[in-house]
């Protein structure tokens, strides 16, 4: 078929659903021939890619967070740890995209193993913010937000285990959502804290991530906490809602709440309230926990998880007398400074002298809160929190 050109800033202004349109009636390439020029234009500054696949084929052109294997293409998670190993197979969520049409340009950019929120712990440097070049992207799935925000792609997946799709999506203007454990399959997502990590969709649109959801979620046989539940997630979309009832965490309007942050929250408050849509302030005081309670979860499940990184069947190893020098030197030489420290926490949290002091404290405490915000949703359909 005759090739057909793109406009460049057309191009890094189309939506999810355009480019899904458009693909419909074109097959030369030219969605995934205009991605590779925008990448090869802007991420010079940006550095949102970390490998650039310039044999994409034909389709929909996606970036694919860096911790999220894709087949025949390297996995770096960001670390040099793990240098040239090359993934041999896909991920749930890549086959679904690619049986759907969409084309894998690139793995976007993150903190080290996704632990961070600046991509500034990234072995490869720091994402900038399309915005303003000066500034970060966020993080970790830094280089998914930036790539969509600036118009490399029309589309990213990002990974999600205490913001890292939300804050950076936050921070560079798009959209970003985490869906409720369970509903998309973590299979060959490299694991972090494998009670928290969840895949989820970085677009321009609201409508964009809900087409994006309908496509990667599902029951999952190569992953038993998938749930099997057939969601139509673009159900609503121009749709006029029945009337909610909404709460608003007293907690929100706390001190280190920004006042613009606050000024914004209350804007949406009168908002739903003009479209007659019920608003009340709850108590959510649990959740003053949840960062304490996060730190020592988190870091203890990347005690266990990362302890599969030793230099013996794939990435970087570094020679040595014997095999403990071996595995010392390459997790030394390998890991950065941030992933050392949340494994340093998580095996002391683990350890047998502290284990009920803290990991076990932890999860109930963990509990509370989950129990908390059921609660919550038994009178409410929405929570509402900066």
């Amino acid at each position: 078929m005759e090739e057909r050109l793109l406009d460049f800033e057309k191009f890094k202004k189309m939506t999810l659903k355009e480019a899904i349109q458009f693909a419909k009636s074109d097959d030369s390439g030219a969605l995934v021939k205009s991605a590779l020029e925008v990448i090869e234009k802007e991420d010079k500054i940006l550095n949102a890619f970390i490998s650039v696949n310039k044999q994409a084929p034909s389709g929909v052109p996606i970036g694919i967070k860096d911790n999220i294997n894709v087949q025949g293409i390297e996995t770096t998670c960001a670390s040099k740890i793990l240098k040239g190993y090359i993934a041999t197979y896909d991920a749930t969520v890549v086959k679904k995209l690619k049986e759907n049409g969409f084309s894998i340009v690139g793995k976007t950019n993150l903190d080290e193993f996704a632990m961070g929120a600046s991509t500034e712990y990234s072995a490869f440097g720091p994402t900038r913010n399309p915005h303003d070049t000066e500034r970060v992207a966020g993080g970790s799935s830094g280089g998914s937000a930036a790539a969509v925000a600036s118009g490399e792609v029309v589309a990213a997946l990002g990974s999600d285990t205490g913001g890292s799709i939300r804050q950076p999506a936050a921070l560079c203007g798009v959209v970003g959502f985490k869906p409720s454990y369970g509903l998309v399959s973590r299979y060959g997502l490299v694991a972090f804290a494998s009670s928290l990590d969840q895949i989820g969709p970085i677009t321009k649109t609201v409508e964009d991530s809900a087409i994006l959801m309908n496509i990667i979620a599902g029951k999952d046989e190569n992953d038993s906490t998938t749930v099997d539940r057939n969601i139509d997630f673009t159900q609503f979309i121009g749709k006029e809602l029945p009337k909610m009832k909404i709460a608003v965490a007293k907690q929100s309007f706390n001190e280190g709440v920004e006042d613009g942050v606050k000024e914004k929250v209350n804007e949406f408050i009168k908002f739903v309230e003009s479209l007659g849509h019920s608003v009340d302030i709850v108590d959510l005081d649990e959740i003053k926990y949840s960062v304490a309670t996060y730190y020592i979860i988190a870091p203890a499940e990347v005690s266990s998880n990362l302890s599969r990184f030793d230099g013996v069947k794939y990435g970087l190893r570094v020679s040595a007398e014997g095999l403990r020098e071996m595995y010392e030197k390459t997790r030394g030489m390998g890991f950065g400074d941030e992933v050392k420290r949340r494994i340093l926490i998580g095996t002391f949290t683990l350890s047998a002298a502290y284990y009920d002091a803290y990991f076990e404290k932890a999860q109930k405490v963990r509990r509370k809160i989950s129990m908390k915000l059921n609660s919550v949703f038994e009178q409410y359909d929405f929570i509402v929190t900066p």
